[in-house]
This record gives structure tokens, sequence and C-alpha cells, in this order.
């Protein structure tokens, strides 16, 4: 799904070093489940930012099959990237991005409306196997972060997408609750033929990976 050639982040140009993805010809492809060994200030969540369209601060080119065609990613428009955000391509950022003044369930139908992707009974069937369907009429800044980590999962599954994005999703989730969520997102990438790409320090989780990078 994704071309890098010769990808560098301009605030961290002065420290690369060995690297699988910056500086070099790599490609990410959208049925592969990749996890992406990240050490701490090695750009993960810049790298991630990036392929979602968030970051333009780089050198080198990367290149997105989609939307029936092949795109540079500095080429594309607000409304492509709305079209692929929606359909194509789901994230979960690290920090979330919850409307925190909001319900955990208001929070996600705001991306279940976009497509109608999952039915109100399939995202209470998600609620329940991550333990949060007592929380889905509380607001999410009256929530712990574990709490909401697992709204922010359901959230990103409920939409289409071809490749999915996972920046340090478990980071305050015990061990059992980690295995839950693995559990639910292997399921719903299955479903949709879809591949990810999990960055983490060095955790690798309970997921099973077709592919290891270091970044």
């Amino acid at each position: 799904m994704f071309s890098l050639n010769n990808l560098v982040p301009i605030p961290l140009s002065d420290q690369i070093g060995s690297s699988e993805i910056w500086g070099t010809t790599f490609a990410f492809d959208a049925s592969i489940r990749y996890f992406i060994e990240a050490p701490s200030g090695k750009g993960k969540t810049t790298f991630q930012h990036i392929l979602y369209g968030l970051r333009k601060d780089y050198t080198g080119e990367v290149r997105i099959d989609a939307l029936g065609g092949t795109f540079q990613l500095k080429e594309l428009t607000l409304e492509q990237w709305s079209d692929i955000r929606q359909r194509e391509l789901s994230v979960i950022f690290q920090d979330l991005r919850l409307f925190l003044d909001q319900t955990a369930l208001e929070n996600i139908q705001l991306k279940n409306q976009l497509t109608n992707h999952q039915t109100e009974a399939t995202i209470l069937e998600m609620a329940t196997q991550l333990g949060v369907e007592n929380l889905l009429g509380k607001k999410c800044g009256e929530m712990s972060y574990g709490q909401r980590q697992r709204i922010a999962i359901i959230r990103a599954l409920c939409q289409p997408f071809r490749f999915l994005i996972m920046d340090e999703p478990f980071s305050h989730l015990d061990k059992n609750n980690i295995e839950k969520c693995c559990a639910l997102i292997s399921q719903e990438c299955k479903k949709q033929a879809a591949g990810y790409a999990i960055a983490s320090l060095e955790e690798r989780y309970f997921f099973d990976y077709d592919k290891e990078v270091k970044i």
C-alpha cells in the first residue's frame, strides 16, 4: 500500500542510524502484518503520522496505492485524504485523539456514521469483548487512560480499511486486556482481509506477524 524511497524526516535527519525504513527503499503491502521495532527517539510516531498524511516535513518520496491509483502523499488533496481515511486507512493514535467532552459511544459513532460500517449491536459486542460496555454512555474525559485506549481501538475498527496503523496502542493496559484487544483487532483485520503495522519499543504483544522491521 505504501512505497518509500529515501524517506528521511527533516527533524531527525542528523540522527538517522541503521534503519530498514529511513533513507532506504521499502514497501508496505496492504495484506501483510508488520511489527515495527522502534527504540525511543527514532521517530516511530513521526513515521506513522507521515503515512497518515499528518506530516510533510520530510525528504524523499512516499507513494500510496489507493482510490484506484498510485499517488505521492504530498500531492493528495484534502478530499482525497478524506476518502482514504474513511475507507482504506485506519489508525490508532498514541495520544488517542478522542473528544473528551463527548461520550465513548459518541466518539465511536463520529467515525462509524461516515460509512455506517458497523451496526450498534456489533459496536456493543466489541465493547463487551473489551470490557467497556458499561462505559459507552460515559464521557471520555471521566475515564482512565486505559479505558480510553479501548474506546479508541473500537473507534478505529468502525470503518472499512485495507491497512491499520497502530502506535503503542496498549501502553496503559494489563496483559489480560492487551490479549483481548489483540484478538478483536486480529478478528476485524481478518474480516476485511486487511494488514497492519504496529510500532512498539520491543513488546510484540499477541499478534502473529508476517514481517518484522526496525525503524
